[in-house]
């Protein structure tokens, strides 16, 4: 028993430890543990005046949320955003990686430039897209000379959000496929140099392997954050925009009926069925990685 006994200077190993980790796991459960629980429980209340006096009402919420057709509406929103910013944003960004490997002139210039978006203040990029999409006076209608309501047009105004979120996330996936390039060898390369392969070729036949786990990160966490949308639909969305039932993401449902409408426990039941949403396609995801990606 005694050879178990920790000496003064374990001890003082052990206190030194546990002081640079507590401030983390003070932060973990006060930001991330506290809250995620008591989601839960408010998504099984009918939640009172400023949090108080909530009355549990077990899964009336779910209930009530899984029968709205607000609810379904908002979540096909979402994946209709998802479907345009996530493809395209990836395409392009890998396009210019891969040109941004080469030697061009100017290139810090213009890793910087499509690296901005990612560092611009939100509402900065909503006015000036919000200008942009004008239909009276805006520049695109400007340069087409057209009268297209591009945010106001419940047709099309989904589509012109999400580009707004592929003009935003470009920078982010281009610098992550910059990393993956440059950890494939240059061997491979230089062998199909050697037996004639075209540029295009080596693309597809070497780059696009090699570089299936940053891919698969980017599209992983890419449909995450598109899935959980909602300053960028806030901001450019009105409340008074015809368009707004046709665009608005669950996010900004649940941004309405918690914060708007005071009714906390039917948001934190919307926000448990995207949470539950998410895993389902995270894990289909996870379940498609030993398929598609390929580890060198």
């Amino acid at each position: 028993m005694a050879k178990n006994k920790m000496t003064q200077s374990q001890k003082r190993q052990a206190l030194w430890g546990w002081a640079f980790i507590l401030p983390t796991m003070i932060g973990l459960i006060v930001l991330n543990y506290y809250p995620a629980i008591n989601t839960v429980y408010q998504s099984l209340c009918k939640t009172g005046d400023f949090g108080r006096g909530n009355k549990f009402v077990g899964l009336a919420n779910y209930q009530a949320v899984l029968t709205s057709t607000e609810t379904w509406q908002s979540l096909w929103n979402t994946i209709k955003y998802t479907i345009v910013e996530v493809p395209l944003g990836i395409v392009i960004a890998l396009v210019l990686a891969v040109l941004m490997q080469k030697k061009l002139a100017g290139k810090s210039i213009f890793r910087t430039l499509f690296f901005l978006p990612m560092v611009r203040a939100p509402a900065a990029v909503a006015m000036v897209w919000k200008w942009l999409y004008n239909q009276q006076f805006g520049l695109l209608n400007n340069i087409f000379h057209t009268k297209i309501a591009w945010i106001s047009d419940p047709n099309i105004a989904w589509i012109s959000v999400g580009i707004i979120g592929v003009w935003s996330i470009i920078g982010y996936n281009m610098v992550l496929f910059i990393g993956g390039l440059q950890e494939i060898p240059r061997d491979y390369y230089e062998a199909a140099q050697i037996d004639g392969a075209s540029e295009i070729r080596q693309f597809f036949s070497i780059t696009v392997p090699l570089l299936s786990p940053t891919t698969f990160f980017i599209v992983q966490t890419r449909i995450i954050g598109a899935l959980t949308i909602f300053d960028l639909m806030f901001m450019v969305m009105d409340k008074t925009n015809l368009a707004l039932n046709k665009t608005q993401s669950i996010v900004y449902l649940f941004y309405t009926y918690a914060f708007t409408n005071s009714n906390r426990g039917y948001g934190a039941a919307i926000v448990m069925v995207l949470v539950a949403f998410i895993m389902i396609v995270t894990f289909i995801l996870q379940k498609m990685e030993k398929k598609f990606v390929y580890y060198n």
